[in-house]
């Protein structure tokens, strides 16, 4: 019995010897933030002052040294974001995480993101590229002088590689593919085709919607069609008895953001002011790193993208600019016809052309590595995932030459309205509404980045190319896109919509988010003067969700012509009746409109998915505008749509959906009685680190503390829902920088145990005004140039 207590307390000390030797590992990697630091490279002294949240100020005698010492803060502080980064969109994840991460590494693979960001590198201008290899220097000069690497890479036991240029285009390359190289809007609409009539077809994927409120072009709508004949849905198969929500996508999710600009007649002083808040994935750390970057005649400052040089979204002494994403069509699925004799042949207008092949690598942490072939056509790489049996090819703006670059360094010196539309508008980038100020007072909206010049297609469904009729024409010129300069109403907003009408030459894109954002904030502006910074800040808060008007009158109208209501209907009815138009904290019905508008979309759509799901067991109905036909069948109420249980009878469906919502509810929490259920109960936000995915245990440590909110997904100015919401939320005067206010969640740091790991979150959480810019210098670290 001895010996084995002396084993025992053996073991424990052994263990506890050991995290306590772990812990001081963690502790040790903690970054140096006063002092002074030699880098090779620098061409004179660099000093950077950082500000009680840890934002640094950097200070330097020309830009080349301004972009070396951010590159070296962004390895400080966000080295393992980095790291994943470039990972993710090379695909190599799997040497990091295992078996696991192998699905996604071929996936990746197959874009062939490697080698395109090579090609990048190889073209950018003999100016961005000297910027990129100073930024780069700057990067593996934090990693020459680190002795200890974050927590991150102790844990998985892993040292980082050298940083190179295309890194930097493959952190580029996996934002662009986050925001627009997805493929399901292409795969969606192809089977739609396939499965549905054209009337029926041009109904459900309409570009437009009750709240729409276009820029330029007009505001007829290029697709739209107001109502279908009944013999439509003849045709069209009973669904199974159990309709489950995974066939239809009513989220309205979509990866954007607001943005608005206000013209100084609208404003207190005659300021002109920008408003921005991007909608991105949520999670820890922050995808965005604060910046300030000053060197001789210029300033220029906001969020950066660890892993790529300068600044992406604020201002500089003469400008301030904020983005949404266009939700553009930019790519096609090219649908291949393979020689039957010979499946290693495509056909092309020039007769069978052979595949290019290679074989990649995939090494696989505690596993073997495995082996996979990918293919290539004149077109594009192929894709891994075939669509109604065919093999398709992936044509991408982000893959074509100069598709892509670094331009977006050029807004630092744009010291006008008319300058930086004419910087955003050569830009090669993921394609994002801009809107712009300057001290000046003039306000204006375009576009940035590249659109595809399509010829014989419109790009809504996959076609094949083998005939020679169809192709890219290069991309629009920079002049052709569209631009609104001081318009009389004295804003510009956009949020994802279209803001585009039919009398635009152009088809940038189909499947617009709904217009109920822009429309809102608007509409809070179109009523308001005298507005300030603090103004902006509340209308990027607000809750207001006009689109659920529309369900609860519904509901309202079918509960009242019952007469003799149970208990249940009766709860429903008064809870409906409780709403306050708001998803705020507080709110008492939200959140069983939200589940109604849910379950009537499962309803009323239910054949429509069958009948694709026979072509695509993986189908979903994730149009962005289909509030418009969705809204019309319920007003229409045509025959043969609804389940045959129903018999045509749409009052008792509707009935049967607020059961049904109810029910739901009650068994997500049992112990609330649905009239006493607020919004926030049933909205919780947890903020995840990559590793408390793999290791729940660690997200105590590594993830922001669960809290309940108020907004929604995507129905309301305020959006915040379950790891999607305001990655920043921006307001800013290029007149007056001092008074402009700033949120993100997180902090500077992605070191779990630094004081700036999570300082930010509180001011996002709360919506509580903080400044973007302090005169407090809480640090100060000066670089010098390495001696000779």
């Amino acid at each position: 019995m001895r010996t084995f207590k002396l084993v025992s307390l053996t073991a424990l000390f052994i263990a506890l010897t050991a995290i306590g030797i772990l812990y001081l590992l963690m502790r040790a990697s903690l970054p140096v933030e006063d002092g002074e630091l030699r880098l090779p490279g620098l061409n004179a002294q660099v000093t950077v002052n950082s500000d009680e949240l840890g934002v640094p100020a950097i200070s330097a005698e020309n830009r080349a040294d301004a972009l070396q010492v951010l590159g070296f803060l962004h390895a400080r502080d966000r080295l393992f974001q980095m790291e994943l980064m470039r990972r993710k969109s090379a695909g190599r994840l799997a040497e990091l995480f295992g078996s696991v991460a192998v699905a996604s590494d071929r996936k990746q693979r197959a874009y062939q993101l490697s080698k395109t960001a090579q090609k990048i590198v190889q073209d950018l201008p003999a100016e961005q590229r000297r910027l990129l290899q100073a930024y780069v220097a700057g990067v593996n000069a934090y990693l020459a002088q680190t002795r200890i690497l974050p927590p991150e890479f102790l844990l998985l036991r892993h040292q980082s590689e050298l940083w190179r240029e295309e890194d930097t285009l493959l952190v580029v390359l996996g934002m662009f593919q986050i925001l627009n190289g997805y493929e399901q809007d292409e795969r969606m609409f192809t089977v739609m085709e396939k499965a549905l009539p054209k009337d029926l077809l041009v109904f459900l994927t309409p570009d437009t919607d009750s709240y729409t409120t276009t820029l330029v072009g007009g505001e007829k709508p290029r697709r739209f069609n107001p109502s279908v004949s009944s013999q439509v849905f003849a045709g069209l198969p009973e669904p199974d008895a159990v309709l489950t929500q995974a066939g239809v996508d009513a989220q309205n999710l979509v990866l954007g953001s607001n943005n608005w600009v206000v013209a100084g007649s609208k404003t207190v002083d005659g300021r002109t002011l920008v408003a921005n808040d991007m909608h991105l994935g949520l999670g820890v750390p922050n995808i965005w790193y604060r910046a300030d970057m000053a060197y001789p005649n210029r300033q220029v400052y906001g969020v950066s993208l660890p892993g790529v040089p300068g600044i992406i979204v604020g201002g500089n002494d003469d400008i301030a600019w904020g983005f949404t994403n266009v939700t553009a069509d930019l790519l096609d699925l090219v649908s291949l016809d393979v020689n039957p004799d010979n499946p290693d042949e495509y056909r092309t207008a020039n007769g069978w052309l052979e595949f290019g092949k290679h074989t990649e690598t995939i090494q696989i942490k505690d596993a073997p590595a495995i082996e996979i072939t990918v293919r290539d056509t004149l077109w594009g790489p192929v894709s891994e995932q075939s669509l109604l049996g065919k093999p398709v090819v992936i044509k991408w703006t982000a893959l074509q030459p100069h598709g892509v670059d670094l331009g977006l360094l050029g807004m630092d010196d744009a010291h006008s309205v008319q300058q930086a539309m004419a910087v955003l508008n050569r830009i090669g980038a993921p394609p994002q509404n801009v809107v712009i100020a300057d001290r000046a007072g003039h306000i204006g909206w375009t576009y940035m980045g590249r659109f595809p010049q399509r010829v014989g297609f419109d790009g809504l469904a996959s076609r094949s190319w083998a005939n020679g009729d169809l192709a890219w024409q290069q991309f629009l010129a920079p002049d052709a896109l569209p631009r609104l300069i001081d318009p009389p109403e004295g804003f510009i907003v956009t949020a994802n919509n279209r803001t585009l009408g039919r009398n635009y030459p152009h088809a940038i894109a189909h499947n617009w988010a709904l217009g109920y954002r822009a429309f809102r904030i608007a509409e809070l502006l179109r009523e308001q003067n005298h507005l300030s910074e603090p103004d902006l800040l509340a209308i990027q808060l607000d809750t207001r969700n006009a689109v659920y008007d529309f369900y609860r009158q519904l509901a309202l109208d079918e509960l009242q012509a019952i007469s003799d209501k149970d208990d249940e209907l009766q709860t429903i009815e008064q809870t409906l009746q409780a709403w306050d138009g708001h998803m705020s904290t507080d709110s008492i019905g939200a959140a069983l409109l939200a589940e109604f508008r849910g379950q009537l979309a499962n309803e009323v759509f239910a054949k429509i998915v069958a009948a694709c799901q026979f072509y695509d067991a993986d189908f979903r109905y994730a149009w962005r505008e289909m509030e418009t036909p969705l809204r019309l069948l319920l007003v229409q109420r045509p025959a043969r749509l609804l389940r045959a249980q129903y018999r045509d009878d749409w009052p008792r469906m509707i009935v049967a959906s607020l059961r049904q919502s109810a029910h739901q509810l009650q068994q997500e929490y049992p112990h609330k009685h649905l009239a006493n259920l607020r919004w926030a109960e049933t909205h919780p936000i947890t903020l995840h680190h990559p590793f408390s995915k793999v290791a729940p245990l660690l997200g105590e440590l590594l993830d922001m503390p669960r809290f309940q909110s108020d907004g929604c997904a995507g129905l309301c100015v305020k959006v915040m829902d379950t790891a999607h919401g305001a990655s920043e939320r921006l307001v800013l005067s290029p007149l007056h920088p001092e008074d402009a206010i700033f949120h993100m969640p997180g902090g500077q740091s992605g070191h779990p145990f630094s004081a700036h790991y999570r300082d930010q979150q509180p001011y996002w959480q709360a919506g509580i005004a903080s400044p973007m810019q302090t005169n407090i210098v809480a640090h100060s670290l000066s670089f010098l140039p390495r001696q000779r």
